[in-house]
């Protein structure tokens, strides 16, 4: 399973909030600003390390046009977290039982939304 260590999640947090592609010194901004940058200060050498690893999982795609180049995610916090659930399921014997036991933990709103 591919999961993501914090600082790799801050920056996948970053680019999935973006409407466009972020070189990786709009990056370094942005998590300064971020909870994750509080008190810390990261080099652009860092958070290119982070891209380079990202983009070898296929999390995001480097747009190499321009200079710097600039990053976007491969798909959706939502694809991400989707494609996390089946993972999860997928080593289940008892696929019905995770899920009773996940749906019974929703939120009756959850439960409309998982309805329609």
């Amino acid at each position: 399973m591919l999961t993501l260590g914090d600082l790799e999640r801050s920056v996948m947090d970053q680019l999935w909030a973006s409407n466009e592609p972020l070189s990786a010194y709009e990056l370094k901004d942005l998590l300064s600003e971020s909870e994750f940058g509080q008190g810390k200060e990261l080099a652009p050498t860092t958070i290119l390390t982070v891209l380079s690893r990202l983009e070898k999982k296929s999390f995001v795609v480097r747009e190499r046009e321009s200079r710097p180049h600039r990053y976007l995610a491969a798909a959706s916090r939502e694809d991400h977290v989707a494609e996390l659930m089946h993972q999860v399921l997928g080593r289940e014997t008892d696929r019905t039982a995770v899920l009773a036991r996940f749906i019974g933990q929703a939120s009756a709103a959850e439960t409309d939304a998982l309805r329609e």
